[in-house]
């Protein structure tokens, strides 16, 4: 072997690299960003690569965004994006109750509602964080550790696998609460569930276990969190037997009712949640895309990702402009409402009393939205 071959392949002395951050990825309260080591498939950690992990570090809002915390996940993705040594992204949240719960509402209904302005800047940043995802040089795993709700479901969706712990739940929240789920569900839902099923999750608002997200396709695989007595159990709340009803209607997925969804409860109090199969699943997944050639995967999900990708870039800018607008009207009582209110109360305003004003052809006044806030008495 002569100097010169020796000198190629000498990989203690590799050139000096091209920084290719616009901004180095500083410590950002809420979000928490860290390189793991890389494990092959039989769980060996692998010297010299990583994997990016990505946490909304919230957990008393349910991991909810602030403003400050779409920032951090934007610089994040980026750094994560540019890492030579890094094969996956894993996206997740602190603790076992929620992934992400969407837009933090305290924020949004003390200092963006009435403000369309201002929203209007923040809803960039928001638009930015989605892209962020959808443009990551690496694949994205969503470990879905609890609630995937409202934002948390557009976020999530817009990652490349999903997988939960099967006491989390899904679905859209911003009918109820004042929005519309275009920061993303509504370009995403019906291209992985179907047009029905997108309309029943985006307008109906009603959540939808980890089981049934599976069933759907919107979940790549679950595995249990609940431990009772040392052991782990499925979700007691879900109907997890593949079955069907009386109308031949699939019910595996679908929640337990009456007394049956109560014991379910019950049961669940009396465990105890281990996320360490999630970890384990999250951790295979990894291992087999770093079986495989780097710039041959990237440019596979680049593929795989168009048709969110175009949904998505047609629509947000058009999205951004209304979300901004309604928040001087509907988004304006409906943040209020759920963070004025409380579990006696509840949480949405008073909606035939809306309605009603609104057929008598009543404009949206302050007093207006005073009166439709929890626990008022029309």
């Amino acid at each position: 072997m002569n100097a010169m071959t020796a000198e190629i392949i000498d990989h203690t002395a590799p050139p000096e690299l091209v920084d290719h951050d616009l901004v180095t990825f500083q410590p950002t309260e809420g979000v928490i960003f860290e390189k793991r080591p890389a494990r092959d498939i039989e769980g060996n950690p692998l010297e010299g690569l990583y994997n990016a992990w990505i946490t909304l570090d919230n957990p008393t809002q349910y991991n909810s965004y602030t403003t400050a915390m779409v920032k951090g996940t934007i610089l994040a993705f980026r750094a994560a994006s540019n890492g030579r040594d890094v094969n996956a992204v894993v996206f997740t949240g602190s603790g076992h109750k929620a992934f992400c719960s969407g837009g933090n509402t305290k924020e949004y209904a003390e200092y963006y509602a009435g403000n369309p302005q201002e929203y209007r800047q923040y809803l960039r940043l928001f638009n930015d964080m989605v892209t962020s995802i959808l443009t990551c040089d690496k694949p994205v795993i969503c470990r879905v550790n609890g609630m995937r709700i409202g934002g948390g479901q557009e976020i999530g969706m817009a990652c490349d696998f999903s997988v939960a712990q099967d006491l989390a739940n899904f679905g859209q929240a911003g009918p109820k609460h004042g929005s519309s789920p275009i920061g993303g569900s509504t370009d995403f839902l019906p291209l992985m569930l179907g047009a029905e099923q997108a309309m029943v999750s985006g307008t109906l608002c009603e959540p939808f276990s980890a089981h049934k997200a599976y069933r759907l396709g919107i979940c790549h695989d679950i595995v249990p969190a609940l431990k009772v007595d040392g052991n782990f159990v499925a979700n007691p709340t879900v109907v997890t037997d593949r079955m069907l009803d009386e109308y031949g209607r699939i019910v595996h997925g679908e929640f337990k009712t009456g007394e049956a969804f109560k014991s379910g409860r019950e049961t669940i109090k009396s465990g105890e949640v281990d996320l360490s199969l999630l970890d384990e699943k999250v951790e295979q997944i990894c291992a087999k895309l770093l079986a495989t050639f780097p710039e041959c995967t990237t440019k596979t999900i680049e593929e795989l990702r168009k048709p969110k990708l175009e949904a998505w870039n047609r629509n947000h800018e058009d999205s951004r402009a209304w979300l901004a607008l309604n928040m001087m009207n509907e988004a304006r009582a409906g943040f209020r409402a759920f963070n004025e209110g409380s579990r006696e109360t509840g949480r949405e305003i008073d909606f035939v009393a809306l309605r009603r004003a609104l057929a008598r052809g009543t404009p949206w006044t302050p007093e207006l939205t005073e009166s439709l806030m929890p626990g008022r008495k029309n």
